[in-house]
């Protein structure tokens, strides 16, 4: 087993595992980012401006009860066919994507999307438990996220050109043969997976895909509060957020909010993490391209920076010789994170050079990228059999949950400080400022993540 272990994630018996899953995750993810980029001449054409944000608050929206859906169906039948079941979702949403004649129907055909992505992505974590040794999990998740920082890199620009020389319908059904290629890959390895015998039908499960129901409405709401009630955009997205957080409570592990474990709080320093990082780089473009008059392309150069240091930190993560443990991996991650942020906010406070940003930024990616596959590898070695699909749905939750919940507040917050003070550097350094104080309690939950795990290592020798 050690032979097999020490020659990785490409080696004979999981080289197809490897290609196929991370080839889901690579297209998964160009899917999420080209969508950006065409969505303006996607409105245009189908003349649905005042559906534009729901195009994209629906896709989230139903990913978090794909990846309900899709968690419960793995721990119960195990991870084939729910992955099976989420890739028909997924190539159904793209087919109709790209055939759509109306804004309605594409908005449809987003929310099968995001029906598809998000059980993609849980039971993809499913498998990884059921066919790599704990050994490679590091690796294999670093894999993962480098799949998807790469699209980052070309999806929007090859989104743009697809549709230049085609038309935006090939950015969707270009990418059904691609999907059609990946699961081919990777189905002699569902084939292979031991048939997991059927386990009693969970009444909770259902519960929880209701839950789940509320969970994406008020995701919708908190992301659309600004065009649903312009005059109470801030009452209603208060109360979205109680909604949200009343909801998502029973779709994690007790005692998530409270930090309360080693798993909880994983979990929630995956919430916090995501709301600081995606928080601030929404903002990042516009403060390079406004106030120092960069253009688009160097602005993004910008984002690319973070997208280059995240898939270097994730490569890092698992190869051989590494000595970083995760408790260190955590705290290093969160606090280049917080000294990104913090370089950014200088950066639009100051009115520094703008190649400081691009600095800070490099310094988040590579905290995000150090992160992430450690905190996939942690959540399936603290997941008993059987709840690994609920474990790892409830971290891609606070993932988006985070990440969205964080948009929202940055968004409202920037519409009152404008609403104040008008437009200009300090609206962009409140929502950077919003951002360094999420980024400190993700450092203060990766100290507290870091003692829970020593003490949980003391409490084995102990034992011993």
């Amino acid at each position: 087993m050690r032979a097999v272990d020490r020659r990785g994630i490409t080696s004979a018996p999981y080289l197809l595992t490897t290609v196929g899953t991370t080839s889901l995750v690579f297209l998964c993810a160009f899917e999420a980012l080209a969508v950006t980029t065409i969505m303006p001449i996607v409105s245009a054409d189908l003349d649905g401006r005042d559906l534009y944000p729901l195009a994209f608050a629906a896709t989230l929206a139903a990913s978090i009860v794909g990846m309900v859906t899709a968690g419960s169906s793995a721990d119960r039948r195990g991870p084939t066919p729910a992955l099976v079941t989420a890739i028909l979702l997924f190539t159904l949403g793209l087919v109709a994507a790209g055939l759509a004649g109306s804004m309605e129907v594409f908005v449809a055909a987003r929310l099968l999307q995001g029906l598809g992505s998000g059980g993609i992505t849980v039971t993809l974590y499913v498998l990884v438990a059921r066919v790599f040794p704990a050994e490679l999990h590091p690796r294999i998740f670093g894999a993962f996220a480098a799949a998807w920082v790469v699209p980052s890199l070309i999806g929007p620009f090859a989104a743009g050109v697809v549709a230049e020389l085609a038309s935006w319908h090939w950015v969707f059904l270009g990418v059904v043969l691609l999907v059609a290629v990946a699961s081919a890959i990777v189905a002699p390895t569902l084939r292979a997976l031991e048939r997991q015998e059927r386990r009693p039908f969970d009444r909770g499960a259902v519960a929880r895909i209701v839950r789940a129901v509320i969970v994406a409405g008020g995701v919708v709401v908190l992301s659309t509060s600004a065009e649903i009630a312009p005059d109470a955009a801030g009452a209603l997205a208060v109360a979205a957020i109680v909604v949200v957080v009343l909801a998502v409570r029973a779709l994690l592990p007790p005692g998530t909010l409270r930090a309360r474990g080693v798993l909880p709080s994983t979990i929630l320093l995956r919430g916090a993490v995501a709301a600081a990082f995606f928080g601030t780089e929404v903002y990042l473009p516009l403060l390079l391209s406004e106030q120092y008059g960069l253009p688009p392309w160097l602005a993004g150069a910008v984002l690319t920076a973070g997208a280059v240091s995240w898939a270097l930190g994730s490569n890092l993560q698992g190869r051989p010789g590494t000595r970083l443990t995760h408790a260190g991996a955590m705290r290093r991650g969160t606090s280049l994170l917080l000294v990104g942020v913090l370089i950014v906010l200088l950066t639009s406070a100051l009115a520094l050079p703008p190649y400081l940003a691009a600095v800070g930024w490099f310094a988040a990616g590579g905290g995000m990228g150090t992160m992430f596959p450690r905190m996939g590898t942690l959540t399936l070695a603290r997941s008993a059999p059987g709840r690994e699909g609920f474990n790892s749905s409830a971290l891609q939750i606070s993932d988006s949950g985070g990440a969205s919940v964080s948009l929202a507040l940055t968004g409202l917050l920037a519409a009152a400080v404008t609403g104040l003070v008008g437009a200009g550097s300090v609206v962009f350094t409140a929502t950077f400022a919003y951002g360094a104080v999420i980024a400190l309690l993700a450092v203060l939950l990766a100290i507290r993540l870091g003692g829970l795990l020593r003490a949980e290592e003391s409490t084995a020798g102990d034992q011993l």
